[in-house]
């Protein structure tokens, strides 16, 4: 949905065919990335109590038209999929649900029970990715591939280490759209962090015998 355009008159052709598809008995699933600063959908905002969207009445004396800025806006029941949450219990509950459905539709030779949702690795992974979805799809495709190709035929943090997440690549994604996400960088397996090595103490150093003072 962020990819049109509506200066374009392509887009706007594809927009109203998607208006004359919601006047038919069907439901339409619609994706698209930060839709409510899109311009498709006019300054909504969720209201706090509700949690609903709320599309604010058209401002008299602005078209020849009025209901029709509206017309397309008005149709929609907008579904937030925000990153998971690895703050809360049922946020971490419910990102290992999410790895435990991925886990059960790898097919590495070596893969176990666990591989994705016990010990370090559901940290490790959320810390890669901070819990969107499609950086996580990503990071676990290449990384299977990665084990494949190295016939280590399983995901582990220091395999995942070495596996880089490369979106720039994927040549139906658009910059503009928000569809180039910023990517963690630099994040090492468990155990592996960088720290700062503490000096030796060399108090008890043995420096050899002082030479005597000159009487």
């Amino acid at each position: 949905m962020t990819r049109l355009r509506l200066h374009r008159a392509d887009d706007q052709d594809t927009l109203d065919l998607i208006r004359e598809l919601m006047d038919l008995n069907v439901t339409l699933v619609l994706i698209g990335v930060d839709i409510p600063r899109s311009g498709l959908l006019r300054g909504v905002y969720i209201d706090p109590r509700t949690k609903q969207w709320v599309f604010p009445d058209v401002r008299r004396g602005k078209s020849h038209n009025e209901a029709a800025s509206t017309q397309t806006e008005r149709r929609f029941d907008m579904v937030d999929l925000d990153p998971f949450d690895y703050t809360t219990p049922a946020g971490i509950t419910a990102f290992q649900d999410h790895l435990a459905g991925i886990e059960d539709q790898l097919r590495l030779f070596y893969s176990f029970e666990g591989m994705l949702t016990t010990g370090e690795m559901p940290e490790y992974l959320y810390r890669r990715t901070h819990g969107i979805v499609g950086l996580l799809r990503r990071l676990i495709e290449d990384g299977c591939t990665e084990a494949i190709t190295s016939r280590e035929e399983r995901l582990t943090p220091e395999l995942l280490a070495r596996t880089a997440i490369r979106l720039g690549n994927l040549a139906d994604l658009d910059p503009e759209a928000g569809e180039i996400l910023e990517i963690p960088q630099d994040v090492q397996p468990p155990g592996k962090e960088k720290s700062r090595k503490r000096p030796r103490n060399t108090v008890y150093d043995d420096h050899g015998q002082r030479p005597a003072a000159d009487g």
